[in-house]
C-alpha cells in the first residue's frame, strides 16, 4: 500500500457509486429541461410579443396597472391610450373590470380620459355593467352573483342617479340569474337569460341516452311587478347535435351538464320578435314573439341564408353580444376563437339582412390594430343612431376601440398588458359608452397629509372646482361662519390642494362647485395637522415612554446577538465525527530507509 494513504474499504464501490453520481446532474438537467417544455414553453407562446408594443403593454407597470387614492378607499385602472382622434365619443365608459390582477373589482365609470368618475367594489362577480332607460329615467344596471365555469347564479341591479339601488330582478322560477344578459325593451320589459340543467338524450353527440344539457333559456319580465311574459326554452327546438362544442368529459351528471347551446344575448326587432345568439351553435336566430317557433337562423349548421359576402357574414363563430338595429341590421362580435389553441381573429361585424329574401351581406368589420384574439367575451355599440361610430369591447381581451363606420379605428385603449391578453389577467365582460349625470347622497370625501388636502366625490359628474373654506367664528351650525379662501379646478378623480400657510384657523372645508358655480355638497370639517410645539417636546411622560422603548429594543437585540454568539461557540466546541479516519502505518508498512 502507498505510503500515508486512506484506508477505504469500500473503494471500489466508492469509485462506482461516484460514477453513477455523475449522471445525476444530467439527469436532473434533462427533467428540468422536459419541465420547462411541458410547462413553461405553452406559456411563452401564449405572449402576444409584438416589436411595437410600449413598455405598459410588456407588463411592466404590471398585467392591470392601477392607481390608488388618498381620500378614497379603492383603486382604479391606470389606462393607455394608444391612439387618439378628434372625433373620439367624448362620452363616458362604462366597464365591469375583474381579474386576477383587478384589486377591487365591481362596475365602473371611466371619463375619456380614462379617469375614475365611479366604482363600487362588490365582493362577487360583476359582469353587463351599462346604462339603460326605464321609463324615461336612466339607471345603472349590472348583473352580480357567482360564476360557475362560464355561467352565473345571480340576481341584476337597476341603480337611479343617487347611486341608490330601486330594483332587483330574479328569474321566475327555481333559477338563478344568468351573468350573460339583463336588457331592458323599449316596453319597460327585461330580457335575461338562464342556464337549466335538464335530462338530455347525447347519443347523437357520442354521449350517453341519458345524459344532461344545459338548457338555454330566456324570459321576458315585467320589471314593475316581476311576471314572466314569455318564457323560451333551445331543447325543444334546436337538437344537441347542431352544437359546435366538443362533449368532452361533461353530460354525465347534472353538476357536469353538456353546455351545447350557451346562450349569451337577447334582443326584439321591431315586430317583437326575439333575436337570440347561441355561442356554441355559431348562430343567431329568431324567436316568434307569439309561438316561441323559430323563424330563422344565421349562420351555424341550421344556417337559412345565402351569404352574399363569400361566407363573410355567415362564417361567424363563438360569437357574443348580437344586436338588432333598423333596417334589418345585425351587429356582433366575432371571437372567431374558443380557446388560444384557435388561429381565429377576433373583429366586430354589420350584417345587413334581407329578410325575405334570405340574404347576408356584411357590411363593416372591425379588426383592433394588434390581431386580437379574445376566446370570450366581447360586444358591439353603435354610437350613434345611424351607424356611424362603433365602439367595440374585446371583452377577455382588456381593451376598447372607436372605429368609423366603415372600419377604421379612431382611438384605442388598454386598462391591461396587452401582452398577456390571453392569460385573462384583466378582463371585461363589455364596455359601453353613454351618457351619466351622477348625484350621490355622501358627502366628498378628503384627508389631509401635511399642508396638502385631497379631495375626491366618488359618483359626482358634475363638480368642475373645489373651494377652500376656512372656519373663523365658533359657530359651527352657521354657514356664514366659513370664508372663502381659494378656488382650485377639478382634476382627475382626486384633486390635490394646497393648504394656505397663513390660514387663521386650522380648521376648514371643501366645496364642490359645479360649471355655473352651483354649490353641490361640502366636506366634513377638516384641521390642518399642527406642528408639535415646545411644551408637548418637553413633556416628561414623553420622555420616559422614548426611554422606555429604546432601553427595550437595545436589551433585544443585544440578547439576540448574544444567543448568536453562544450557538457559534457551541458548534465550534462539538466534537467532530468523519467515516474517512488516518490509519497509522505498521512496521511493515513503513518506507525503506534512504
Amino acid at each position: 500500500m502507498p505510503p500515508w494513504t486512506w484506508k477505504l474499504p469500500c473503494a471500489r464501490r466508492t469509485r462506482l457509486s461516484l460514477s453513477g453520481l455523475q449522471l445525476v446532474p444530467v439527469g436532473a438537467l434533462i427533467s428540468l429541461l422536459y419541465l420547462f417544455y411541458l410547462f413553461v414553453v405553452p406559456q411563452l407562446l401564449r405572449l402576444r410579443l409584438r416589436t411595437d408594443l410600449s413598455w405598459y403593454d410588456l407588463g411592466l407597470y404590471g398585467f392591470g396597472p392601477s392607481q390608488s387614492y388618498v381620500s378614497f378607499d379603492y383603486e382604479s385602472p391606470i389606462v393607455q391610450i394608444s391612439q387618439w382622434d378628434a372625433g373620439c365619443d367624448p362620452r363616458y365608459t362604462f366597464l365591469a373590470p375583474r381579474g386576477d390582477s383587478i384589486a377591487h373589482p365591481g362596475p365602473m365609470i371611466l371619463d375619456a380620459e380614462g379617469n375614475l368618475v365611479w366604482t363600487k367594489h362588490n365582493w362577487e362577480t360583476t359582469q353587463d355593467f351599462k346604462v339603460q332607460r326605464y321609463r324615461g329615467q336612466d339607471y345603472l344596471t349590472y348583473w352580480e352573483g357567482g360564476e360557475i365555469g362560464s355561467r352565473g347564479y345571480g340576481s341584476w341591479y337597476m341603480l337611479d342617479s343617487t347611486y341608490t339601488q330601486r330594483y332587483e330582478i330574479n328569474p321566475v322560477g327555481n333559477y338563478g340569474g344568468d351573468l350573460h344578459e339583463f336588457h331592458i325593451t323599449p316596453e319597460g320589459t327585461a330580457l335575461v337569460s338562464i342556464y337549466d340543467p335538464v335530462p338530455a338524450d347525447l347519443t347523437s353527440v357520442g354521449g350517453p341516452a341519458l345524459g344532461w344539457i344545459f338548457d338555454g333559456v330566456f324570459q321576458e319580465l315585467d320589471i314593475e311587478t316581476g311576471e314572466l311574459l314569455f318564457e323560451w326554452r333551445a331543447s325543444k327546438h334546436y337538437p344537441v347535435n347542431s352544437t359546435f362544442e366538443p362533449l368532452g368529459r361533461t353530460g354525465r351528471t347534472r353538476e357536469s351538464a353538456f353546455d351545447y347551446y350557451h346562450i349569451n344575448s337577447v334582443d326584439k326587432d321591431e315586430d317583437g320578435n326575439y333575436i337570440v345568439s347561441a355561442r356554441h351553435l355559431h348562430a343567431v336566430s329568431c324567436i316568434d314573439r307569439n309561438t316561441g317557433a323559430v323563424l330563422w337562423t344565421l349562420g351555424g349548421k341550421l344556417n337559412d341564408f345565402m351569404d352574399r359576402s363569400d361566407g363573410a357574414a355567415t362564417d361567424f363563430s363563438w360569437q357574443h353580444d348580437a344586436r338588432w338595429h333598423a333596417n334589418s341590421t345585425l351587429t356582433l362580435f366575432d371571437n372567431a376563437a374558443h380557446s388560444n389553441e384557435d388561429v381565429g381573429e377576433s373583429h366586430g361585424v354589420v350584417i345587413d339582412l334581407d329578410v325575405a329574401a334570405r340574404e347576408a351581406t356584411r357590411r363593416a368589420a372591425y379588426y383592433h390594430p394588434q390581431q386580437m384574439k379574445a376566446v370570450s367575451q366581447g360586444n358591439v355599440q353603435f354610437l350613434e343612431e345611424d351607424g356611424g361610430r362603433v365602439l367595440v369591447g374585446w371583452g377577455h381581451s382588456a381593451a376598447y376601440t372607436e372605429y368609423t363606420a366603415d372600419g377604421q379605428p379612431l382611438c384605442n385603449v388598454h386598462f391591461g398588458a396587452s401582452a398577456w391578453f390571453t392569460f385573462g389577467r384583466v378582463v371585461s365582460y363589455r364596455a359601453f359608452k353613454d351618457r351619466w349625470v351622477g348625484h350621490p347622497q355622501n358627502p366628498p370625501d378628503a384627508e389631509v397629509v401635511g399642508d396638502r388636502v385631497y379631495v375626491s366625490w366618488n359618483g359626482a359628474t358634475e363638480v368642475t372646482a373645489w373651494r377652500l373654506e376656512v372656519w373663523d367664528a365658533e359657530d359651527f351650525d352657521n354657514e356664514a361662519a366659513f370664508e372663502v379662501v381659494a378656488q382650485f379646478a377639478k382634476t382627475g378623480f382626486e384633486t390635490e390642494i394646497e393648504i394656505p400657510s397663513d390660514l387663521e384657523s386650522p380648521l376648514f372645508r371643501i366645496a364642490a362647485l359645479d360649471v355655473d358655480g352651483k354649490f353641490l355638497g361640502v366636506t366634513d370639517v377638516l384641521q390642518r395637522e399642527q406642528e408639535m410645539n415646545l411644551p408637548e417636546l418637553l413633556n416628561l411622560h414623553n420622555w420616559i415612554l422614548g426611554v422606555a422603548f429604546v432601553m427595550a429594543g437595545g436589551g433585544l437585540i443585544a440578547g439576540l446577538y448574544r444567543c448568536c454568539c453562544c450557538c457559534r461557540l457551541f458548534r465550534r466546541c462539538r466534537p467532530r465525527f468523519n467515516e474517512y479516519q488516518l490509519v497509522p502505518l505498521g512496521e511493515d508498512d513503513r518506507p525503506p530507509p534512504v
